[in-house]
């Protein structure tokens, strides 16, 4: 998210632009091939419950939407235990005292390959990068992660009461799996709010960051760097206060569609066909991906609420971030790259102003017909990007960075 919303002012609007940033065991993991699932879910059939969804159904329809993937991976939900050692944040504190997973998938690699590992945005969940594991994974050691709350992660009572805690919460998870896999010296990827979440972590742990790769990030204006005109007369009305009582309420989209109960996966549907089919920037999606793809997002967003719950603490109604990444660039430690979708609704101007305060390399790479959703809308672009940002990883000569930009691609 960014400081610029669309003009349109209804909840309907609102809740799309949202969605698109947006939309057991004691032992330390517990692996499966190729995505089975060990989750328990509700013991109602699913045509009785009126949220038709469970953890088991999240885990088999990630299952069936990587069918169209052609790399063998493994799926593993990581036990990051109940809380960080030390930790005086209870950032995991819930009706239940049961350790907490990571749900991970690991692709097959090649020998030596630089590992990549993948953080989804808000809303979303790793298997929104299905059009990009293959590709990715012929050149790196290719990781991918549910954020702790989304997707077929462990999704515990969210009671943050600060962005302090909030940011901690994703942080120190984050990091609680970094150390049950026992990586370092790895490139991280996040898109959208999981751009965020990749900054953030990389600014308190860049000891283990070789790399980062910010993909339409949120969070670098806050609402005194940017102000809008026209946000600031649309607050001031009826609507606008209407707006900003449910973004303090902490009202998500993903509550429309629990709401809607069996209707709900109607709802994804027509958002997925038109964002992903007559509204796409890019290479629309065919029917098949289309299909596994709603059933996918239905599934992810209709579970329980929790990581969804970080949003009035991170973001003020504007989607301005309440501690933007702005104002910490002068203290970035890791060499990055900026990804933008040239129809982006995330501004790359952000990055521009952070790279006049950054101490170590940074590019800005925008992608040709790609929207926020870069990786779906032109995957072949977002691929070389991708390859280019970590070109010294890949080639023989670490030394040499005069590998030319990608025909197509566009350096700002």
């Amino acid at each position: 998210m960014n400081g610029r919303w669309s003009t349109s002012s209804s909840l309907s609007v609102i809740a799309r632009r949202m969605a698109e940033e947006i939309s057991g065991s004691s032992s330390s993991s517990q692996a499966h091939v190729v995505g089975s699932s060990s989750a328990t879910g509700s013991r109602w059939p699913t045509l009785l419950r009126w949220i038709p969804t469970s953890t088991d159904h999240i885990i088999a329809s990630e299952k069936r939407l990587l069918s169209l993937v052609k790399t063998a991976y493994v799926q593993e939900q990581v036990n990051i235990g109940s809380g960080p050692p030390g930790s005086k944040v209870r950032w995991f504190r819930s009706s239940s005292d049961q350790p907490r997973f990571i749900n991970t998938i690991t692709f097959d690699s090649k020998e030596n390959s630089p590992t990549l590992v993948m953080v989804h945005g808000y809303a979303a969940s790793q298997g929104f990068f299905f059009r990009n594991f293959d590709a990715l994974a012929s050149r790196f050691r290719v990781i991918a992660i549910d954020q702790i709350g989304w997707g077929g992660s462990s999704r515990p009572d969210f009671t943050c009461k600060s962005t302090e805690e909030t940011e901690a919460w994703f942080i120190d998870s984050l990091e609680e799996w970094r150390k049950a896999k026992n990586l370092s010296n790895f490139i991280l990827l996040g898109h959208s709010f999981g751009g965020y979440v990749a900054a953030k972590y990389a600014l308190k742990h860049p000891e283990h960051i070789k790399h980062l790769i910010l993909v339409g990030p949120a969070g670098f204006s806050s609402e005194s760097d940017n102000k809008s005109e026209w946000l600031t007369k649309f607050r001031a009305s009826w609507k606008g206060v209407i707006m900003n009582h449910l973004w303090e309420s902490n009202f998500t989209p993903q509550k429309i569609i629990r709401g809607l109960g069996p209707w709900g996966p109607d709802l994804v549907r027509k958002y997925t066909t038109a964002r992903f089919g007559m509204y796409s920037t890019g290479d629309i999606l065919n029917e098949e991906e289309s299909r596994l793809l709603t059933d996918y997002v239905y599934h992810t967003l209709a579970a329980k609420a929790s990581g969804e719950l970080c949003l009035k603490y991170i973001f003020s109604f504007g989607a301005f971030a309440r501690q933007p990444l702005l104002h910490s660039a002068s203290e970035w430690k890791v060499p990055t790259t900026f990804i933008y979708g040239y129809q982006d609704w995330m501004e790359y101007q952000g990055a521009q102003k952070a790279r006049k305060q950054m101490k170590v390399p940074c590019e800005i790479i925008r992608v040709p017909k790609a929207g926020h959703f870069v990786f779906i809308d032109n995957p072949s672009g977002f691929h070389s990007a991708v390859f280019h940002a970590c070109r010294r990883y890949l080639s023989m000569d670490q030394d040499d960075e005069s590998e030319p930009l990608p025909d197509g691609l566009t350096a700002v």
